[in-house]
């Protein structure tokens, strides 16, 4: 009786070691396919992060931040971020009542006021204007003098068409 009872045990034993090897194989094959499936994705998300740096890159190359040559214009003045002083400079023109003063057009919907700005380099700025509904764009040359006061010129405009 002794001896089935270890017949019977080491049986059962044999089963239970012979399930955990054949479910630890399958588990070690599902665990390195998905390694291989989380390796591809971040392979993709590499080459996605490095396409995108390369489109900002290619953003940033109009700009007065990254031009050398625009920005020893301003060496003389100390400022820490012309650009931002200039587009701050822009944007006080929103506060006076109406329409800003550099957009040559009446707001339809509200008054026109400038909402986004690109420093193009040490004379010109591209800036997106907008009454809520209607919006356009202004080319602009300004002038930052000695005194940090900024003039700005209107060069050219454009205000799009609504499609209803």
């Amino acid at each position: 009786m002794k001896s089935k009872i270890f017949l019977y045990l080491f049986l059962f034993m044999a089963m239970i070691s012979l399930y955990l090897f054949v479910s630890s194989g399958k588990m070690a094959e599902a665990k390195d396919a998905q390694i291989k499936n989380l390796q591809a994705d971040v392979e993709q998300l590499q080459d996605s992060v490095k396409n995108t740096q390369l489109k900002v890159l290619e953003m940033q190359y109009f700009s007065l931040e990254n031009n050398d040559d625009a920005l020893a214009y301003y060496d003389h003045l100390s400022l820490k971020n012309p650009s931002g002083y200039i587009s701050d400079k822009l944007l006080e023109t929103n506060e006076s009542k109406g329409t800003n003063p550099l957009v040559p057009y009446e707001g339809m919907e509200g008054d026109f006021k400038i909402n986004k700005i690109k420093v193009l380099n040490h004379k010109w700025i591209l800036a997106d204007f907008s009454d809520g509904k209607y919006w356009g764009e202004l080319l602009i040359k300004y002038e930052l003098k000695d005194d940090l006061g900024v003039d700005f010129t209107l060069i050219d405009h454009l205000l799009y068409t609504r499609n209803n």
